[in-house]
């Protein structure tokens, strides 16, 4: 009797030891979700050692942890480039694709593609025209509004002129400034030298421009060399920088530091320099007083922003289902505002 009630014991053990084994087995129910059936998200990056675009892109990455299979390619500039990465997502079979363009305006090949792969697109920070994007039903846009950003540095530089007259080195009451724009056919970079301008020209500053608009690609190295040059040329001359974005601002400080200016030392000379970004770079040079003022773009929200859409169409939902986020007067564009940060 003793041992046929063991021989039971140790067939019930036995089977508890098998039901268990094949519970731990099922990630999917007691384990969290597998990777396997987490939606496969395409990103498409234009530059990685862009500063504000790699604020963008840690963003997106760690709202998309642990949600989304994320595969993400750099471009490193070259639109070529992006166009076999582009074809090598597709193949993939991503579920969604977020796009951050080289060229906008080879945004249509882009979408021609996802169409007829049928894989929803968010594109990001780089603006494609309306009607391409309005071309394909799951297609979308987040980023700014460039104008935004340029009037917010008119609204700086009549600010700064008010507060520091002595800023008006010659006394003749206009702003002589050199502007150093990202791109020459970007339409944020066109619109952020545009709107600069024009706002301090509608908020009474007399501007006049020296020298020709220095197209530095957004680059750090490449404005310093151009601002260098500009003072070889135009020392004592200079009373503004304005700059398309802080890796320029920043640039033009280093050119101006070699020759004793904005070096943040007490009596020290100086002249205003005004970007875009609010990158780290810039609040640190604003702190140390080797720059006046910039504009945030807030590159997390936007990577959060991204994020939470991206999400929906990788599930099915529709685009800004869930958020508080919604479109703008064109229907398919969300934007994420700037404010000026003068370190204030």
């Amino acid at each position: 009797m003793k041992k046929r009630f063991f021989a039971l014991l140790m067939a019930s053990v036995m089977m508890l030891g098998l039901a268990a084994c094949g519970n731990s087995s099922s990630s999917g129910e007691a384990g969290g979700t597998d990777s396997a059936e987490l939606p496969k998200v395409g990103v498409l990056i234009y530059k990685y050692d862009d500063t504000y675009i790699s604020t963008v892109r840690n963003a997106l990455q760690e709202a998309l942890d642990g949600k989304a299979d994320v595969i993400m390619q750099d471009g490193k500039g070259d639109q070529a480039t992006q166009n076999d990465q582009l074809d090598v997502l597709i193949e993939k079979g991503v579920d969604v694709l977020a796009v951050n363009m080289v060229d906008a305006k080879a945004a249509s090949g882009v979408v021609e593609k996802a169409k007829t792969a049928g894989i929803p697109t968010v594109f990001f920070n780089r603006e494609p025209d309306t009607d391409v994007v309005k071309s394909f039903e799951k297609a979308c846009f987040i980023g700014t509004n460039a104008a935004d950003a340029g009037k917010m540095q008119g609204d700086i530089i009549k600010d700064l002129f008010d507060a520091h007259p002595e800023y008006d080195l010659n006394g003749d009451g206009k702003v002589q400034y050199v502007m150093f724009q990202g791109e020459p056919d970007n339409p944020e970079a066109i619109a952020r030298t545009q709107y600069s301008v024009e706002q301090a020209v509608a908020n009474g500053v007399q501007m006049e421009q020296v020298g020709q608009t220095q197209v530095c690609n957004w680059d750090t190295e490449t404005a310093q060399k151009a601002m260098e040059a500009m003072l070889a040329s135009n020392e004592g001359k200079i009373e503004l920088v304005i700059a398309n974005n802080d890796g320029m601002a920043i640039g033009c400080i280093a050119a101006l530091s070699n020759i004793g200016y904005n070096t943040g030392a007490e009596g020290a000379k100086f002249i205003p320099v005004v970007g875009v970004d609010a990158t780290d770079a810039a609040k640190e040079a604003i702190s140390q007083g080797t720059m006046s003022a910039t504009v945030l773009q807030d590159g997390v929200a936007m990577g959060n922003a991204i994020a939470a859409v991206v999400l929906n169409l990788a599930n099915g939902a529709e685009f800004l289902e869930g958020t508080d986020y919604a479109f703008d007067e064109s229907g398919v564009a969300v934007r994420i505002p700037y404010a000026p940060y003068t370190g204030e």
